[in-house]
């Protein structure tokens, strides 16, 4: 069974100025991360934009992202839907496709228990014969993953083989990694890409990251140095990229992120409207935030 581990970059959805898809702009984008040395290419994510893209868009990009990745890295798709049932369709189209790893985010806007989440992933689980990493991002869904469930379905499925966390509660990540000790092929891997070091430290196995949208060399150097056991170079790798995360407080961090992709000369376009509108104010300090950073992280 394939190990969720590494960095992986949760790759943006290029677009046109009307919002269609960018085809040849996200091979390239594609290429660029392989060429960064990433471990992994995760689509239709939340910087993907998959919650304003409709099934057949989905399927393209899927197939586009295993067509350009040609076995390379193992391929991420976001396969999470409201209901199980379009949940299983779509995540068996991307084991037709040739997809590696799912990631199922939690299902969304009603309120669901702990018993509901866990059926969830079980029938998921059940229905298809590909490795499994759910998604955690309770501000986003209004469902929380328990440490609890998440030992549970590790335990019980052998094709669950990760979880990924973006409640940004580190405390979250480790009862994630206390509850899945017994099951060495399941990995905790940080959505949160100011935690990834240090759960890599506790014993997690990586991270999915947006910054490598922006900063792909850099959130690469956070895992080899860690594997190297090069702390403080790790260390540094990991406190450098704060400068633009700080620039999430002027806006959807989603946004935040595609417009500074776009400002250090990547093409991704704009968000799907009504997402997207970024003030000057945050295009001024994004764009002191790159100065600062070439001058001061790429001697």
């Amino acid at each position: 069974m394939i190990q969720a581990k590494g960095i992986i970059a949760a790759m943006q959805t290029p677009m046109y100025e009307d919002g269609s898809i960018n085809e040849e702009e996200m091979r390239r984008q594609i290429e660029r991360q392989i060429q960064a040395g990433v471990d992994g290419i995760f689509c239709l994510g939340t910087n993907g934009e998959f919650y304003i893209m409709d099934k057949e868009e989905k399927i393209r990009v899927m197939e586009i992202f295993v067509d350009q990745a040609k076995g390379r890295v193992p391929v991420y798709a976001g396969t999470g839907c409201v209901s199980t049932k379009d949940t299983i369709e779509l995540s068996v189209r991307a084991k037709e496709i040739g997809v590696d790893i799912l990631s199922v985010i939690t299902p969304y806007f009603a309120a669901l228990n702990q018993d509901e989440l866990y059926t969830h992933y079980a029938a998921l689980a059940e229905a298809v014969d590909l490795p499994i990493v759910m998604y955690n991002i309770p501000a986003r869904t209004g469902a929380a993953l328990s440490p609890a469930t998440v030992g549970k379905l590790a335990a019980n499925y052998k094709n669950i083989i990760g979880v990924k966390d973006s409640s940004g509660n580190f405390n979250n990540i480790l009862q994630y990694i206390a509850e899945t000790k017994d099951t060495p092929w399941f990995s905790v891997l940080s959505g949160n890409d100011a935690l990834i070091l240090w759960t890599l430290l506790a014993g997690g196995k990586g991270g999915i990251t947006a910054i490598a949208n922006i900063l792909p060399e850099i959130m690469v150097s956070i895992y080899k140095y860690w594997q190297e056991g090069n702390l403080e170079a790790a260390k540094a790798a990991q406190e450098s990229i704060a400068p633009i995360r700080d620039c999430f407080k002027y806006g959807n961090p989603n946004s935040i992120v595609k417009r500074a992709t776009n400002l250090i000369g990547q093409p991704v376009g704009p968000c799907r409207a009504p997402f997207g509108m970024v003030s000057e104010a945050a295009d001024k300090a994004i764009l002191e935030t790159i100065d600062t950073y070439y001058s001061q992280y790429k001697k």
